[in-house]
């Protein structure tokens, strides 16, 4: 018997916020089938290429992903993803957190003063800033972050704070100075800003930042990733997956304990 939890969206898809099933040894893949399955008719449709699932308080993505072999007495979160907003500003959703992404292009006037004085402004806000170069695309991004939010819910946060946690696992180092020092804001770089908070104070946050914000995702950062954290291309090809570096990185955020 395993037990699976709906999150936010997921549970108008199956009408309830848990459901049993008799079943065991299967991978993820085939559990999210079963449930395409079970899914009563008249509800909304559960997209799972939207979604993101933990088994036991763990990222699927950061074990083996679909592949993944569901035990006896697991407990599987569904939790969908939903997102939207321009190139310059992504809203995401994940559970009952409403994050905001931008990005902003480096400038001499732009340093770690900069996201001190922001914390101040809006002190509702959690906030960070990841270095441009370490974010591969929005699904590293957004899987980085739920493991943070995860790891706060469990209360097994490698920090004090989910802030600087998330820069931590980006990084894959338990050292904050390290952290700091790889991917921390810097003068004259483009940052990614991550911020955590209600849509209206994200609203005030985005209306302020607006005109510094730039398109996202716009330079291919795998190179710099590779040479980064030493990922050979032997690594990359043992990893069977559509996204092999995108599942090493996850892996790497996911592992710190």
């Amino acid at each position: 018997m395993v037990t699976i939890r709906f999150v936010g969206g997921a549970k108008k898809s199956f009408s309830t916020d848990q459901l049993e099933l008799d079943i065991e040894d299967i991978t993820l893949e085939e559990l999210l089938e079963i449930l395409l399955k079970e899914k009563p008719e008249n509800t909304p449709s559960l997209d799972i290429k939207n979604i993101l699932v933990a088994i036991n308080g763990a990222d699927s993505s950061a074990m083996e992903g679909k592949l993944t072999r569901i035990k006896k007495n697991d407990l599987i979160s569904i939790i969908p993803i939903i997102h939207g907003g321009s190139n310059k500003r992504i809203m995401i959703t994940l559970g009952k957190k409403t994050i905001q992404i931008l990005e902003i292009k480096g400038s001499k006037k732009i340093n770690v003063t900069f996201l001190e004085n922001l914390r101040k402004e809006f002190p509702k806000i959690k906030l960070q800033g990841i270095s441009s170069e370490f974010v591969l695309n929005l699904n590293h991004l957004k899987k980085i972050v739920n493991i943070s939010i995860l790891s706060e819910k469990e209360k097994i946060l490698l920090s004090k704070k989910i802030e600087t946690d998330i820069l931590m696992r980006f990084t894959a180092t338990k050292q904050i100075g390290e952290a700091i020092n790889f991917a921390g804001i810097k003068s004259n770089k483009n940052f990614i800003l991550i911020a955590i908070g209600s849509k209206n104070n994200l609203n005030k946050l985005f209306q302020k930042l607006s005109p510094l914000t730039i398109e996202m995702f716009s330079k291919d950062n795998s190179k710099f990733l590779k040479n980064h954290f030493k990922i050979p291309k032997k690594q990359l090809d043992s990893v069977h997956s559509k996204n092999p570096l995108e599942d090493i990185l996850i892996e790497k955020g996911a592992i710190l304990v």
